[in-house]
Parts: C-alpha cells; structure tokens; sequence
C-alpha cells in the first residue's frame, strides 16, 4: 500500500515478497472497488494469513524495463 516509487518500485516489489513468504501473510489491495462480474480472490483493505512456498513479482517500468522474480522459501 505505498505510492510509485519510480526506478525503485521493483526492488521494493521484492522486499515485500520476500516479507510475504517470511510472515506467510499476502499483503492488502489498496482502495479496492468489489465488482459483482469479476469472482477473483482479491485481499482488500487488510493482510490475510496464507501458507506461501513461493510468491512472483512482475515489474514493468518506464523505457520498456520488464522483469519477473519467482522467491520461495528455502530449503534446508
């Protein structure tokens, strides 16, 4: 639930994935508008527990910059 943050908004797209698969908690959409035609699981307003193994972040940035991280628990 943050603003644009330009060149750093993948880096910090990561950290939260990261912080994700570490708390086992997927984070909140900001400002969500429930639509009756669209059944997808969304997670509005607040965090929701989940068992996470593995979490994507897509980026996508100014100048056609795009990449695509997967981030999985380790093993040990």
């Amino acid at each position: 639930m943050s603003s644009h943050h330009l060149g750093a908004a993948a880096a910090i797209e990561a950290a939260a994935c990261v912080r994700a698969i570490r708390d086992q908690s997927i984070p909140p959409t900001i400002n969500y508008r429930q639509d009756p035609e669209l059944d997808l699981d969304y997670v509005p307003d607040r965090a929701r527990p989940a068992r996470l193994a593995r979490v994507m972040s897509a980026s996508f940035g100014f100048g056609g910059t795009n990449n695509v991280l997967i981030f999985g628990e380790p093993q040990l």
